[in-house]
């Protein structure tokens, strides 16, 4: 059992005969009553995101859930195929499952697989993933008053805002968790 106190973003914890991962995590004291932890979790096994609110010395279960090394192969429709580095062995996980993470993912990438009770539930990304820039915009010369940004496209797909200096062909980094531009890497 672990406090609820000790939960933050990303940590897993069971309840009602299912695995969560806590999205939001705050913690809120009023005047003289007692404290009480608010989360926003995702069930793991179904993609439900709700809000829970525990009194501030409640347990939780912690969650018997395993990491293990898997490479991202190809997306079919809704589901996404992955395959373990260690055994060859491939699998699908519905796209509902991935909690929004499918965005980020690339062919070839190696990502970490959660499983519980020996069943694929989700995918964990590194914090930082860099993708190359294949279409943006001109910056403007001029509007530098204040931190400008301009759309860019990605070599995924995926459309994040990003500085005027940022041309196509750069290698940016972008923040998985908020899907932000970090850094330019390369040229």
């Amino acid at each position: 059992m672990i406090s609820v106190t000790d939960l933050r973003n990303g940590t897993m914890f069971q309840e009602d005969e299912s695995p969560w991962i806590v999205l939001n995590y705050e913690f809120v004291k009023v005047g003289r009553g007692s404290a009480n932890v608010k989360l926003k979790a995702r069930n793991l096994k179904t993609g439900a995101i709700i809000e829970k609110s525990y009194i501030s010395n409640a347990r939780v279960e912690e969650a018997n859930v395993e990491k293990k090394k898997v490479s991202y192969l190809y997306a079919d429709g809704e589901n996404f195929t992955f395959m373990d580095v260690g055994t060859y062995e491939q699998f699908s996980l519905p796209k509902n499952q991935l909690g929004g993470v499918d965005k980020f993912l690339k062919e070839g990438m190696v990502v970490s697989l959660i499983t519980w009770d020996e069943q694929p539930l989700s995918v964990d990304l590194p914090n930082s993933i860099e993708f190359k820039v294949t279409e943006t915009g001109p910056g403007e010369r001029g509007n530098s008053v204040s931190n400008v940004l301009k759309p860019a496209t990605l070599e995924n797909g995926l459309v994040i805002s990003v500085p005027l200096f940022i041309h196509e062909g750069d290698v940016i980094k972008v923040d998985t968790r908020q899907g932000s531009y970090i850094e330019r890497v390369a040229r």
